[in-house]
């Protein structure tokens, strides 16, 4: 017999609106009802007090960079000298160095009230580009570290094949490459979809995949109607090289070999012509946006706006982890434009949950989570409302409170799948996440 739990949210976040005195059925790790209008917490109901969200989705992660986060910041440099650090982190880790850091990581990231991640993963072999025994055995690391944490993954198995057009991979990046698309689609092939894990594709780059060899990954996931994830224009040094390599714009070169499309998102799209956006909205291609990431490299402020104007849907990522904290980036998306513009109210705070909830999910390839509603996955969020950032805040206006007033330390209870992975800001299984961090990184440096 199937077991029903119920949850009385003293506010939930029913998009748009907020509503007061929700209960909420859960039964196989789906949502069976919401009622509105109870106004205490039934018999047996588990009551989350404070505003309770859908659960958030991190569309673009790299769970290694973590171990980066303040080592990078000694001096200035560049997007450049700051893949020379990520290197040598990399060059570190086997498959369980790496499943003990993914494992913490993910863990802050349900902290955060994030459930599902996005993993953009090119960290396939040993150092040197030997397969393991194994030749999934770091991408099976992660997949059990997103399990232990309590968080769905959609894993981006990445195409990373060169070091720059026409270039072979340089000493560090021949742990990335497969030699060739059909070799990666072979590996790639061998990882299996289960509950709570989805298998996507990505292509790294246009500078780290021949032309030649992009439609390969791009047939690859249009024949599982999988996800395919790309880094897209985030710096201008990309740009200019494929405009000397091809004559166009990464944005062009990817059009012109069937890479854009409804199931593809591109991550950063930060500096793209009016022919690209158009080429990107008109194909119904997502954009990834990663503001925290975008201005600890100084990438750049992409033209979010414009993009979603022109039929782009926008999700979010914490990419490198300078910072784990999805309202951040939805705060920093609209933060930045105004900067930029020197206008407000680009989005409303609605759409900006929604792109961090909903829309994020969707970009996975979870089309029924990210929603307080009858058949999505049981995923919930609660934020406390009398936290020093949050105290004050009208309950009706929750959009506004979670976008621009709370961050992800005001996360008390989550449930991911049915699952309560969060209770009262203490992960359940992994304990103390703060103690895990330091033990995965200090063993990489």
């Amino acid at each position: 017999m199937t077991q029903t739990t119920r949850y009385w949210l003293e506010h939930a976040w029913l998009d748009p609106t907020v509503e007061p005195g929700v209960l909420v059925e859960v039964a196989d790790g789906r949502i069976t009802t919401v009622r509105k209008g109870v106004e205490t917490p039934p018999p047996g109901a588990t009551a989350l007090r404070g505003l309770t969200l859908p659960g958030l989705a991190n569309a673009h992660s790299h769970a290694f960079h973590r171990a980066l986060r303040s080592t990078v910041q000694v001096g200035s440099g560049t997007f450049w000298t700051w893949r020379e650090v990520m290197y040598g982190v990399a060059d570190r880790l086997t498959p369980d160095s790496y499943h003990a850091l993914a494992r913490a990581v993910y863990a802050e990231m349900a902290l955060a009230g994030i459930t599902a991640v996005g993993e953009f993963h090119y960290l396939h072999h040993a150092p040197g580009g030997t397969p393991y025994t194994d030749p999934n055995a770091m991408g099976e690391a992660l997949i059990a570290a997103a399990d232990e944490a309590g968080v769905r993954i959609t894993l981006l198995d990445t195409a990373y094949l060169s070091s720059g057009f026409g270039k072979a991979p340089d000493r560090h990046q021949q742990r990335f490459s497969d030699g060739t698309a059909q070799a990666w689609a072979e590996r790639a092939a061998l990882l299996k979809e289960r509950p709570g894990v989805r298998i996507g594709a990505a292509i790294h780059s246009v500078r780290a995949v021949p032309a030649d060899q992009l439609s390969t990954v791009a047939e690859w996931a249009s024949d599982r109607r999988a996800p395919l994830h790309v880094h897209l224009s985030e710096q201008t040094a990309e740009n200019d090289a494929c405009q000397a390599a091809h004559g166009c714009t990464p944005t062009q070169l990817l059009a012109d070999n069937g890479v854009l499309g409804a199931r593809t998102t591109g991550v950063h799209n930060t500096h793209l012509t009016d022919r690209d956006i158009a080429l990107i909205g008109g194909s119904g291609t997502g954009t990834c946006m990663c503001p925290t990431t975008e201005r600890d490299l100084a990438d750049g402020i992409g033209p979010a706006v414009a993009l979603q104007k022109a039929g782009s849907p926008l999700s979010l990522g914490s990419d490198s982890h300078a910072v784990i904290d999805l309202f951040e980036e939805a705060r920093a998306m609209e933060l930045n434009e105004r900067l930029r513009s020197r206008t407000r109210g680009h989005w409303t705070a609605a759409a900006l949950l929604r792109a961090a909830s909903a829309d994020g999910h969707a970009a996975l390839g979870w089309d029924d989570a990210g929603v307080l509603e009858p058949g999505a996955t049981a995923d919930l969020v609660t934020l406390t409302l009398d936290s020093v950032r949050t105290a004050g805040a009208l309950p009706r206006l929750g959009a506004e409170t979670a976008v621009f007033a709370a961050g992800a330390c005001d996360v008390t209870h989550v449930v991911a799948g049915g699952r309560v992975i969060v209770r009262d800001g203490s992960h359940v299984t992994v304990g103390d996440v703060a103690q895990a961090l330091t033990k995965a990184i200090t063993s990489l440096h």
